[in-house]
């Protein structure tokens, strides 16, 4: 296959070179020690924690069961106000335990739940928020948390997109109850399938670490009905051969977002989101609205661009709310989430990763403009 006959996605994994993939193997296949909190789980959880500058992380092995057992860990019951613009995870994960999503709608320029919309959700069965950082964009930490506060609500976030993002000079991740984290193989930082908790302290995090070991606290104790939802050692020793190489693959997608707003900046009908302000950004994803002063819809310049071996994605498209599982709930209206229907109607994610070639950026861009 011809380098131009290739399809380009939205994102690929980074692989480091296998060679220095080779010797954390054979330490594994010599130890036989293969995961329950292996060294290099252990080492995995200790670096990460400094590199994202937070106190405790807990690993597991998708960011899915993480999500779960956060809830789980703050006992959380009852109704959950949610977006609906996000990954079906999000919602999942509700179900999952037994707990309503409430769907409240996005703020049409973040992106993200709408601040100003929670308060007319909340009923006397509220016991958490559960926000998500699209595409590692900030939420409205602050107006959120002073909801919750007054209240008594917990907040956790989803913070898959977010990994190694800052806001106002901390990491994002330590806003909230708990953050969770999703390290799979499309996501900037992964350890092919994994995830973590990020834990305000260490009695929160022995919890945690109970839960997603079947509720065992020693050999012989078992406090909790939990999961197993362990990281292995050779997701954990990826993921130390992939933190050596993050910031080199950050940078990279930094540049590539740029290009692609010096050239589509004057595209008629094109919007592309400026970057959050404040913030040290991880460029996880490069969205575009398709406006109706476009020439093309949305998915006829998805269709577009698929037919040349482009294959962007329309995240988030449709909304959560209108699966199945969960149309039927009176939150999932679509009169109540009309921002979140016009963009997931609008949305168009190009490809952004470290191994993107220069020459299908350009041709991406191309196709966009029309030539």
């Amino acid at each position: 296959m011809r380098t131009s006959d290739k399809p380009i996605y939205v994102t690929q994994p980074y692989l480091p070179p296998l060679e220095e993939f080779i010797p954390y193997l054979e330490n594994i296949w010599e130890s036989k020690w293969l995961t329950n909190s292996g060294p290099f789980h252990e080492e995995l959880e200790k670096k990460l924690a400094d590199y994202l500058g937070v106190g405790h992380l807990a690993l597991f092995a998708n960011g899915t069961l993480a999500l779960v057992t956060a809830l789980q860990a703050l006992r959380i019951t009852g109704e959950v106000i949610t977006t609906p613009f996000s990954f079906v995870a999000t919602a999942h994960s509700l179900l999952w335990n037994g707990i309503k999503p409430v769907f409240v709608d996005i703020h049409p320029e973040t992106f993200n739940l709408d601040p100003e919309k929670i308060e007319a959700a909340i009923t006397p069965h509220t016991t958490a928020i559960m926000p998500v950082h699209v595409y590692g964009r900030p939420c409205d930490v602050e107006k959120i948390q002073k909801i919750a506060d007054i209240y008594g609500l917990k907040v956790i976030y989803d913070a898959a997109h977010a990994f190694g993002v800052k806001f106002r000079g901390k990491s994002l991740l330590s806003h909230g109850d708990l953050s969770t984290m999703s390290f799979h193989a499309t996501k900037i930082y992964n350890t092919f399938e994994g995830g973590a908790i990020v834990c305000p302290d260490a009695k929160t995090k022995n919890r945690i670490d109970d839960l997603k070991n079947f509720g065992f606290h020693d050999e012989t104790t078992v406090v909790a009905p939990g999961i197993n939802a362990k990281m292995n050692e050779i997701q954990a020793a990826f993921g130390l051969l992939q933190l050596k190489h993050i910031d080199k693959a950050i940078d990279k997608r930094r540049k590539i977002d740029a290009q692609y707003r010096k050239e589509l900046a004057s595209v008629k009908g094109i919007l592309i989101p400026p970057l959050p302000a404040g913030t040290v950004y991880n460029y996880a994803y490069f969205p575009i609205l398709v406006g109706k002063e476009y020439p093309l819809t949305r998915d006829e310049l998805n269709d577009k661009l698929r037919r040349q071996g482009i294959f962007p994605r329309r995240y988030f498209y449709p909304l959560i709310s209108e699966f199945p599982m969960y149309r039927g709930l009176p939150s999932a209206a679509l009169s109540n989430l009309a921002a979140a229907k016009k963009i997931a109607e609008q949305v168009l994610c190009l490809p952004i990763y470290p191994a993107l070639e220069n020459e299908f950026v350009k041709k991406t861009i191309s196709i966009i403009k029309g030539k």
